[in-house]
């Protein structure tokens, strides 16, 4: 076999004091190291990222190139790692996960052994605590922390509405990244916002063409949980910002008209206001888990709301 078989792609921004734990748990794949390489994206880090890249570069254990993407987002960048890739099975891990031993190995597993082909392949992700799990949090909210578990059986997604795989664990053939054209610019992090679902949105594009989501529990990754996140003002932005992310989805979909879009929000605002004790839920202080559920999901309602309108804040 002429070149890697599989090639991962890792995106960082300022996460020097993560990257290196990334990196080695890719020196530690089962996969010989001559079958994948490793495109480190380094998208406008203002830390030590260059010089954790060259260090591992010069031990050898993993092919690592390093990419600078001066475009600061996350859609950039990781539409950069793939273009940069020379293999044509690429996966994306994020700069604060760490891969199982065979993570790399049962991706080109299940690429090998599901027909038809699947057009993307993703597994499990673990939370990594770093502080102890909040009394309010409830399992429906832990999607927001990257965590997802949807069964011990492998088997396709048929509504990413209820079960989808997440960009810190996924993988994709080359040739369907190339023709969806990538990660849609618009979605996904730049700089300190919110945004997210550039990967469920590709997995969208990727259903409507008739190919399958694959998930696969052995596929599988940790993902780590800093205690400035097991905040509620954080849950309150971080589902603000999907609520912008759902709205943005919808209109790249639907492409309305300015009339149309204020049909959209106004249907969504009259949701979020029936029945009325919705609006109490977004302001009131809680400490019980279902009811900071909802009141997450309110979030969700007035970022979709504002999304259509064009009037989302950072």
């Amino acid at each position: 076999m002429s070149g890697p078989a599989i090639s991962v792609v890792v995106c960082t921004h300022n996460r020097a004091a993560y990257l290196p734990k990334a990196l080695r748990s890719l020196t530690r794949q089962t996969l010989p190291g001559s079958q994948f390489e490793v495109v480190l994206v380094d998208n406008r880090s203002a830390d030590g990222t260059r010089e954790i890249a060259a260090a591992f570069a010069g031990e050898g254990k993993i092919d690592l190139r390093y990419l600078y993407e001066p475009a600061l987002g996350l859609s950039h960048a990781r539409n950069a790692g793939w273009r940069a890739a020379r293999a044509s099975i690429v996966a994306y891990l994020d700069d604060d996960a760490v891969a199982s031993p065979g993570w790399l190995a049962a991706i080109l597993e299940v690429f090998a052994s599901v027909e038809p082909r699947p057009g993307c392949v993703g597994g499990p992700v673990a939370p990594l605590w770093e502080a102890p799990r909040p009394p309010w949090l409830g399992d429906e909210i832990l999607t927001s922390l990257t965590a997802i578990d949807w069964s011990a059986t492998p088997h396709p997604l048929p509504d990413l509405r209820r079960e989808w795989l997440v960009g810190a664990n996924i993988a994709f053939p080359r040739e369907v990244l190339e023709a969806v054209g990538g990660f849609a610019d618009g979605l996904d992090r730049a700089g300190r916002n919110l945004l997210s679902s550039g990967d469920v949105f590709l997995q969208k594009q990727i259903a409507a063409r008739g190919l399958a989501c694959w998930y696969h529990p052995a596929v599988a990754v940790g993902h780590h949980v800093p205690g400035e996140r097991l905040r509620q003002p954080w849950f309150v932005r971080r589902y603000y910002w999907q609520g912008v992310s759902d709205a943005v989805m919808q209109l790249l979909e639907e492409r309305p008209s300015p009339l149309g879009r204020l049909r959209l929000a106004g249907r969504r605002a009259l949701a979020l206001v029936r029945p009325p004790a919705t609006l109490g839920t977004l302001l009131l202080p809680t400490d019980e888990p279902a009811r900071f559920t909802r009141k997450c999901w309110a979030w969700i309602a007035l970022g979709h709301t504002l999304g259509l309108l064009g009037a989302a804040r950072r």
